[in-house]
């Protein structure tokens, strides 16, 4: 097993830049404001051939209520899944009296601690962790996490106490489902309740995920890797640069899954954000689920009017499919994985060339392509371009030219025959390349003139004959 890792430290020392280095990634989200990582996060990196996996975690303030005490038992949690800890100080602000209590905390665990001093660029090395001796966790590592100083003889004295492996690759990830939607809906409530345990920070507070979080796990044999992602605002209300960053996390989520598995707070109805944040999944081409989400308690007309404003207001995703759920109580949340392994294996099916050719010969005979300047589009053969979303191919002659109706009607025709359920089709169309196309007529006026006279003769010789 390769060891595991967890970064620990007060807010703000630069344990998420530390982690992006380790990782040779940009997943964690890296700003000058204290408090930015909430939750456990997970990555993978490799020193020489010994492979490693780093956990980063919030900072650990000192709070006992509110979300800061549910960030300390998520910093605890990974201590605990931990071979080592790197406790990570800051050699420009000094050894602090939280630096202290830190300490205190982790030589109880039992876990190897690696003292780490941070920010030291530009310093004197010897001077920037004399204080933190004081600490008894042996001789401080002095690094810069920014610029990669000194991380290399760190990562190969830490991992000179575990077994040296061969890297593997990347463990299967299976489906990877990211879980999208407004503030508050409930969506690190549905991944708890579908692992069955309290793996990222759940509380009464929109706006508590500001990362994308990365959660694998198993169910019936089937492996999953389910995104926990921020809640989206509308634009305007995106005000700090913390939360703008966390919508772009969000979209890179999109893109990163298979399947989306799209939150909507039922007491709220569906709102223009939530519209817009489908857009954003059809834009990706990402397949998708959508969970009604706290359906528990409400009346029937209540239930009525949160059905009438899907039909008004979603109607271009109507290929997918709808639960009403509770994920607090685990109402309906074990429906969900029966359509998002239907949506991954549409958005993955692979489709022949003849079944495709004969599909749409079908498809031209049932309805026929429009004239367009008097004459009749021609759609000869289809084949497919792209998986996750589908993508079919049609060859044929004025290409540019088909209507938008005409495309509505193949989309349709070909996800039913080819039962494409909770994913988006593209239909793409190409014709032939004409040689001529694009080039400018070189032919002076006189000669133009010419060529008409010579064409006239012509005709008037053969009229004779």
């Amino acid at each position: 097993m390769k060891p595991v890792i967890a970064l620990v430290g007060r807010p703000n020392v630069g344990k998420s830049t530390l982690f992006n280095f380790l990782t040779r990634t940009r997943d964690a989200l890296v700003a000058d404001q204290p408090g930015l990582t909430r939750d456990r996060k997970y990555g993978r990196g490799v020193v020489g051939e010994r492979p490693y996996i780093v956990v980063d975690t919030g900072g650990l303030t000192g709070g006992e209520t509110g979300v800061e005490a549910l960030m300390a038992r998520q910093v605890q949690q990974a201590i605990e899944e931990s071979d080592a800890v790197l406790f990570v100080t800051d050699g420009r602000t000094g050894l602090t009296g939280g630096d202290e209590e830190i300490a205190r905390q982790l030589r109880q665990t039992g876990r190897p601690i690696f003292l780490v001093v941070n920010k030291t660029e530009g310093m004197p090395w010897a001077t920037a962790s004399a204080e933190f001796h004081a600490l008894g966790l042996g001789d401080p590592h002095t690094i810069s996490a920014a610029h990669g100083d000194g991380i290399h003889n760190l990562m190969e004295e830490v991992l000179a106490a575990f077994p040296a492996e061969e890297d593997e690759g990347d463990e299967e990830e299976g489906i990877k489902v990211a879980i999208v939607g407004r503030p508050n809906v409930g969506k690190s409530t549905l991944i708890n309740r579908v692992i069955g345990e309290e793996r990222v920070v759940v509380y009464d507070m929109p706006g508590t995920t500001r990362d994308s979080i990365y959660v694998p796990f198993e169910r019936d044999g089937q492996a999953y890797t389910f995104i926990d992602t921020a809640g989206v605002r509308r634009r305007a209300r995106v005000t700090e640069t913390i939360e703008k960053f966390s919508v772009i996390k969000t979209l890179q989520a999109i893109e990163a899954a298979n399947v989306v598995i799209m939150v909507v707070d039922a007491r709220e109805g569906v709102g223009e954000q939530d519209a817009t944040l489908l857009g954003h999944v059809l834009d990706a081409g990402r397949a998708l689920v959508i969970a009604i989400n706290k359906w528990d308690n409400l009346s029937q007309d209540q239930r009525d009017d949160v059905r009438r404003d899907m039909d008004l207001k979603l109607p271009f995703v109507e290929w997918a499919r709808v639960h009403f759920i509770s994920a607090l109580h685990g109402t309906g949340v074990g429906d969900l994985f029966g359509s998002v392994r239907s949506a991954y294996k549409a958005a993955m099916a692979k489709f022949p060339t003849p079944e495709l050719t004969r599909l749409l010969e079908s498809a031209v005979s049932t309805h026929q392509p429009p004239l367009v300047r008097g004459r009749r589009i021609k759609l000869r053969y289809a084949h497919q371009g792209g998986r996750n979303p589908p993508i079919i191919v049609i060859h044929g002659s004025q290409p540019n030219a088909v209507p938008d109706s005409y495309k509505r009607f193949l989309t349709n025709f070909f996800r039913e025959h080819l039962r494409l359920q909770g994913t988006p089709l593209r239909i793409e169309f190409r014709g032939g390349e004409n040689p001529y196309e694009g080039k400018k007529n070189t032919l002076t006026p006189r000669q133009i003139a010419h060529r008409k006279r010579l064409v006239r003769h012509i005709k008037k010789r053969e009229a004779k004959r």
